[in-house]
């Protein structure tokens, strides 16, 4: 017997005020029924065609994701509810690879457009995230594999939900750019400098300790087996899948 997904009164209750309304055409098929269908792919990491019939027709699960994520949709609910409920005051940013099966290669414009790169563990997409106190995120953003961690963060911290008081990193984003850029903001750094520095960088290691809510962030993020594992051809589908999970699993 398959264990499906179904969504809870508190999630829906979170979820429901995004539903559009008063749009043209057809009545939609029951919302929460579709998008339970949507997450029970996400969640179980089955093809679109496999999706349970107790979820309605399997195209219409597929086309709900795929169409609302034309849309923006899955994404605007994720900044919309990190906006309502931002806590910065110790942000932390980091990313994570995923794996991009052969069934995510193909989308128009070449791998590098749809956020796929070789990196030492194959070719991979990159997930950039920026979580508030609590470890929720608020900024999700796709790159290529091989793209460097410290030249994505000004375009992460462009999307910041609300303000950012101190700003956990590790190594990677060393940069005596970035954490220029930072002070100029009004942020305070908290991140280690390599080993290989001729000046020493000092840091607040009681506060960096508090970094590892990130790590658990992308852990928690990867139980969705769909997000573990790229299977998607267009970026923004996979991004709209990140998003979907992200607001279930923190902001519901």
């Amino acid at each position: 017997m398959v264990d499906l997904f179904w969504l809870s009164d508190e999630q829906w209750a979170v979820m429901e005020p995004f539903m559009p309304k008063n749009q043209p055409g057809p009545e939609r098929n029951d919302d929460r029924q579709v998008i339970s269908g949507i997450l029970h792919v996400l969640t179980s990491g089955c093809r679109w065609r496999d999706c349970p019939a107790a979820y309605g027709p399997r195209t219409t699960v597929y086309n709900r994701f795929n169409r609302w994520s034309r849309r923006g949709f899955w994404r605007a609910m994720l900044t919309a509810l990190a906006k309502s409920g931002w806590a910065g005051e110790a942000a932390a940013i980091d990313s994570t690879y995923v794996k991009a099966h052969r069934s995510a290669h193909g989308g128009k414009g070449g791998p590098r457009t749809q956020g796929i790169g070789p990196s030492r563990g194959g070719q991979t997409t990159k997930i950039h995230v920026l979580t508030d106190v609590l470890g929720r995120p608020g900024v999700l953003l796709l790159t290529p594999g091989n793209a460097s961690d410290v030249t994505a963060a000004p375009a992460v911290l462009a999307e910041a939900p609300g303000r950012v008081r101190r700003l956990a990193a590790d190594k990677g984003y060393d940069a005596d750019w970035l954490r220029a850029d930072l002070r100029e903001k009004g942020i305070t750094p908290i991140i280690p400098g390599k080993r290989g520095r001729k000046r020493k960088i000092r840091h607040d290691k009681r506060r960096y300790r508090e970094r590892w809510r990130i790590e658990a962030t992308f852990n928690r993020l990867k139980d969705f087996r769909r997000i573990a594992t790229r299977y998607d051809k267009l970026a923004r589908n996979y991004a709209s899948a990140v998003a979907l999970a992200a607001v279930i699993a923190f902001w519901c």
